[in-house]
């Protein structure tokens, strides 16, 4: 047989297609490398991602994921360290078998026996963190107590995985595997799986966030995650990423004409023009160590700022124009952290260190004399007027817990009005004086008298007639994230930010 130099290098170019890995094929979608059917499926899945609405729809079939192999799609990217996968899933139409899923899942490789953990839920609403911990072992299984879960997290710590899912509005259930070894690259993802070999399901998963935690050796105020500055309505739970930054972007604004947030970076004060939606400095003179106590007036014709001033004691209040210009002092000395304005724009309210104790005050807008609100033992801050100027509310742990208290306008009648399940800080109004948004630390986290960086937390919203809380946001953020007044005009949407170290930094 005769073999010609273009047989051979035919033969060499089929041998390299073949061997090459499947994944480098594929196309990226939205934030994921590619889209793959793991098992010997019947019917081809798929995957596409929606860069307006930003929902990913995936279409699997297969046999189960159970067992020693597993049959669906899966819609992946690579990654390595630690890791917090989040999403709101839901199924398209009735379905035919009550056991098709859609979930998080993190699998060794792509191949149908591989070691994985997945969080899932089941058509039935059967919710559970399933495990496979070696090659074609058979999958092992704990089972939430909460049925019917739309709101899945998944999250790798070393060889620990955690799942939370919930019921949107709900505080997350929790269930843990501990020594589950997949190796420090794996492919982490979305999946669905049929339970019927002849049958495709689609899930529609939006709010998708893959975040890459800060390191137990990050040190706070000194080192910082990235950002992302994002939009919720606060009817639906709908979150939106506007605009995504490597540095530590805090405190989001937004004008009373609805065109434009303002935020703080490296000690610097930012515009966010919302319809080009690129960020510009804001002239703010010599005040160039301002932090994430900016206020806007009511009118929106003024920005008041907290900036650090050592020689004076801390963080100085000015005013400037909303436009820019040269800071007016109001406060003679610090630490002064600025929280709120009057509504008719004459009085500052903020929380201040007088004599080893943090307390509430307000001082007139021109500059004068300060007036102490709150004299409880323990932590008073985050004060805000409600639009009519009747109240202001605030957060205080002076009975052990922080929670959200409400006073009268001269600091008379202080009531709680948290039940102190979480540590609640930072209660904001909307301009319609209807709702109150506020900021949740978990217990097992965080003291109550601190509000770090980088933390599991909730934006909860409450009726200011009272009532319970309904959890609108579960985001990996904290301090920087909403501690200062963030409601659009029109009171249907918040302003806040997130955080992630670089999630390219971790894909491999």
């Amino acid at each position: 047989m005769h073999t010609t130099w273009s047989t051979i290098l035919f033969c060499v170019g089929l041998l390299v297609i073949l061997s090459f890995p499947a994944f480098s094929q594929q196309q990226q979608i939205g934030v994921f490398e590619g889209s793959t059917d793991i098992g010997q499926v019947r019917k081809p899945g798929s995957a596409t991602y929606n860069p307006k609405t930003q929902h990913y729809e995936v279409a699997g079939s297969g046999y189960n994921i159970w067992f020693e192999k597993d049959e669906f799609h899966y819609l992946w990217k690579r990654m390595s360290g630690d890791f917090i996968l989040y999403t709101r899933a839901k199924f398209v139409g009735e379905g035919v078998d009550p056991h098709r899923k859609v979930g998080w899942m993190v699998r060794a490789n792509l191949e149908g026996n591989s070691p994985h953990v997945n969080a899932v839920v089941h058509g039935d609403g059967l919710t559970a963190l399933q495990y496979r911990e070696a090659k074609g072992d058979s999958t092992k299984e704990i089972r939430a107590d909460l049925t019917g879960a739309d709101v899945i997290q998944l999250e790798r710590k070393g060889n620990t995985y955690t799942m939370r899912v919930a019921k949107f509005g709900e505080p997350f259930v929790t269930e843990e595997v501990r020594n589950i070894d997949l190796g420090n690259e794996v492919y982490v993802g979305l999946f669905v799986g049929s339970h019927n070999q002849d049958v495709l399901e689609k899930g529609i998963f939006s709010d998708v966030r893959i975040s890459v935690p800060a390191p137990d050796d990050l040190v706070q105020y000194r080192q910082y995650l990235g950002s992302n500055l994002e939009i919720l309505d606060v009817n639906t739970g709908d979150r939106e990423i506007i605009y995504t930054s490597p540095k530590s972007l805090q405190a989001p604004n937004w004008t009373p004409d609805g065109k434009t947030l303002i935020y703080n970076s490296d000690g610097l004060i930012y515009t966010f023009d919302l319809a080009t939606r690129q960020p510009k400095k804001l002239n703010t003179g010599q005040v160039t160590n301002n932090n994430n106590d900016h206020v806007l007036s009511f009118d929106g014709k003024m920005l008041g700022l907290s900036s650090g001033v050592e020689e004076l004691g801390g963080s100085i209040i000015y005013t400037v124009p909303v436009t820019g210009g040269t800071p007016k002092q109001v406060t003679p000395r610090g630490p002064s952290y600025l929280h709120s304005w009057s509504p008719d724009g004459k009085t500052l309210i903020y929380t201040a260190e007088r004599n080893g104790e943090w307390d509430i005050y307000t001082v007139p807008a021109k500059g004068g004399k300060e007036k102490n609100l709150t004299n409880a033992k323990g932590l008073d801050d985050g004060s805000e007027y409600t639009p009519d100027g009747k109240y202001i509310y605030f957060n205080s742990n002076r009975n052990g817990p922080m929670q959200i208290w409400r006073m009268k306008a001269d600091g008379s009648e202080q009531e709680a009005v948290t039940d102190g399940e979480f540590h609640d800080w930072f209660p904001h109004i909307s301009p319609d004086g209807k709702s109150i948004v506020f900021l949740s630390f978990l217990k097992e986290e965080v003291e109550p008298g601190d509000h770090p960086f980088y933390k599991h937390v909730y934006l909860r919203m409450m009726s200011v007639s009272g009532g319970e809380p309904k959890v609108i946001a579960y985001v990996y953020g904290g301090q920087g994230s909403i501690n200062t007044p963030s409601w659009s005009p029109d009171s249907k949407k918040v302003a806040f930010i997130s955080n992630s170290a670089s999630v390219e930094e971790q894909a491999k």
